[in-house]
């Protein structure tokens, strides 16, 4: 059950595509927009009227706050707040979180009622401008979605350098990157709920026919994106910490190939050629490349500690296959940003700062030296394999609410709804 609109691209404007984004530290998709829907027509006869009210209160707001915050997500801004001081948003971030419980209700315990309203949504990554569908499931996948995108959006504002107060060079604060992990952990937990308990509550043939924006490999592969930057950022703190050794950067760098790699693998198949979507499969190509240039740096300055002819030379093979990375990135980098809507790299910092000073300068140096200790040429052959390491940094576990109390109190056609929604 579940009738299935979509709406072709060439059909309105509703979709906002800017022509510009500004500066980009994190991939932020284009905002989904829901449209207006009548509750009262659809639920009219089967629930309260209080809470048709507050469900329409509730979903217009978002729908209108939404609307607003679409018009500069994309935009590079520092944070805009509202009159209470609040950033917008954690603004609409906080409504969607209201809405949700209340949301819930209509379908908790297999209700019925789940398919009586029509939920449309603006879509960004879709060759689709909008999609409908007669199920609230959906509605419940495109809030998660939503509030992982918001999170996204506030993750790259936190990373966008600012000067410091030395003057010195623009950065992002210790305090801003430590919060920026936590913000990365929640936006993957909203995403691996989504994909965990949301996706199979819907029929198959609805599954088969979700925008691209909220397919299985898109959600899949931005949890992976969210939990590779957050690595990113643990391996920048490490390298500006004289504690850490070689091997945990090593580790660091190595786990950040793994998520980018299976990010890629997740968006390989998906038909992501309309605007966002190319911009973010050339996003997931970039990273995971310039992941593979700090992996080999690591790699090859640990191998090089080693005190035989072959190390020496496998080391020299790793960083002169970082060298080969890095200047892979910087292309598809510049493919990224050139990508619409256009986009920009801020100030360089953290450990790519680090990383295009120090390997062409020490993959230059071990070449030289190994080409003095060993006198005759020797061909170093294919880079050596990466090590292969469990991966650490995991979502957070983010549980569906349970439902709103006030549909314990909606009398209308018999009790409807439990306490909580069952999981999967």
């Amino acid at each position: 059950m579940g009738c299935l609109v979509s709406t072709p691209k060439d059909t309105g404007g509703n979709r906002r595509r800017p022509g510009s984004i500004g500066e980009v530290s994190v991939y932020v998709p284009g905002l989904r927009i829901p449209k207006p829907v009548d509750f009262s027509q659809s639920l009219s006869g089967h629930v309260s009227k209080t809470l048709v009210e507050r469900l329409t209160a509730m979903r217009t707001r978002i729908v209108v706050m939404a609307g607003q915050e679409a018009l500069t997500i994309t935009r590079t801004r520092r944070k805009t707040t509202t009159q209470h001081g609040r950033s917008t948003l954690a603004d609409l971030h906080q409504a969607l979180e209201d809405y949700l419980p209340v949301l819930l209700g209509l379908v908790s315990d297999g209700s019925q009622l789940q398919f009586k309203v029509q939920f449309i949504w603006v879509n960004q990554e879709d060759d689709a401008e909008e999609t409908a569908m007669f199920n609230a499931w959906y509605e419940v996948l495109s809030v998660l979605h939503l509030m992982a995108v918001l999170s996204l959006s506030q993750a790259n504002l936190l990373l966008l350098p600012r000067t410091s107060a030395d003057f010195y060079q623009p950065k992002a604060s210790e305090e801003s990157r430590r919060a920026s992990i936590d913000i990365f952990l929640k936006a993957a937990g909203y995403l691996d709920c989504a994909v965990r308990h949301v996706l199979p509550r819907l029929p198959s043939e609805l599954r088969r026919n979700l925008p691209v924006d909220l397919a299985e490999g898109v959600l899949r592969a931005l949890c992976l994106q969210a939990l590779g930057q957050g690595v990113d950022i643990q391996l920048g703190m490490a390298i500006d910490s004289t504690k850490a050794t070689l091997a945990v950067k090593r580790r660091l760098a190595c786990e950040m190939v793994k998520y980018w790699q299976q990010a890629q693998d997740n968006l390989m198949n998906l038909p992501l050629s309309n605007g966002w979507g190319e911009k973010h499969r050339h996003f997931v190509k970039w990273k995971y490349v310039e992941a593979k240039a700090a992996a080999y740096y690591y790699h090859g300055l640990i191998l090089d500690e080693g005190n035989t002819e072959k190390s020496h030379g496998m080391a020299v093979a790793a960083l002169q296959a970082a060298d080969e990375y890095f200047e892979e990135s910087k292309k598809a980098c510049e493919v990224f940003n050139a990508a619409h809507p256009l986009s920009r790299n801020p100030p360089l910092w953290g450990t790519m700062k680090y990383l295009s000073e120090k390997i062409p300068k020490d993959t230059s140096s071990k070449v030289r030296i190994n080409r003095d200790l060993y006198s005759h040429e020797k061909n170093m052959g294919t880079a050596p394999t990466l090590p292969d390491f469990a991966l650490a940094l995991k979502p957070n576990e983010y549980q569906l609410p349970p439902v709103d109390p006030s549909w314990n109190e909606n009398v209308q056609l018999g009790h409807i709804g439990t306490n909580e929604v069952k999981r999967g």
